[in-house]
C-alpha cells in the first residue's frame, strides 16, 4: 500500500509565496535606493534637497506624520518615496523628485 506525504496547506504555501516576493522585492530596492548614510551624504554635499524642503515645496501638510522615506533613482534620478498619514488617518505613498 503506497503512503503518500501530506500536501501542504494553501495557507503554507501562499505564506511561502508571499515569503519569496517580499525577499526578492527588498533585494531589488536594496539596489535602486540609497541607505540613510548615502541620503545624508547627498543631502549634505547639494545633490538632492532635504526631506522637510521637498515636502515643504510639494505642500504637504506639516501636521501630516511620516511613516517611512527612501531616496531612490527612478529612470535616472532620485526621487523621495514618501509614506505619509494625514491627520484624518489617510495613508498614502508620495512619489516627488529629490533634485
Amino acid at each position: 500500500m503506497k503512503t503518500h506525504a501530506p500536501k501542504p496547506s494553501a495557507s503554507i504555501a501562499l505564506a511561502l509565496a508571499l515569503a519569496l516576493a517580499v525577499a526578492g522585492t527588498g533585494t531589488t530596492q536594496a539596489q535602486a535606493c540609497l541607505d540613510k548614510r548615502q541620503i545624508q551624504e547627498a543631502v549634505s554635499s547639494g545633490q538632492i534637497k532635504s526631506l522637510d524642503a521637498v515636502l515643504a515645496g510639494a505642500g504637504v501638510d506639516p501636521n501630516a506624520e511620516i511613516l517611512n522615506v527612501q531616496v531612490c533613482d527612478q529612470g535616472g534620478r532620485l526621487v523621495y518615496v514618501i509614506g505619509v498619514l494625514s491627520q484624518d488617518g489617510q495613508a498614502q505613498n508620495l512619489t516627488l523628485s529629490a533634485q
